[in-house]
């Protein structure tokens, strides 16, 4: 799952999904709000997933853990 979420973000951003740390708040890696809600309704739709977006899911380690949890 943590694959499919970078992979996402990794086209989103037009980086290498490698050079993109899971554990730093989406903010640090160069996303603001705008960014995550266009970027969970794509990863909502590749997983099947709804996602509730609040202030403790702030890095892709912590969004990958709650969709696994779904």
């Amino acid at each position: 799952m943590k694959e499919k979420v970078l992979d996402i973000i990794a086209a989103y951003k037009g980086v290498d999904a490698a050079d993109i740390p899971t554990d730093k708040p989406f903010n640090d890696i160069g996303l603001d709000s705008l960014d995550v809600a266009e970027l969970v309704m794509q990863i909502e739709d590749a997983c099947g997933v709804e996602i509730d977006i609040t202030p403790e899911l702030n890095c892709i380690d912590k969004l990958v853990e709650y969709i696994e949890s779904k």
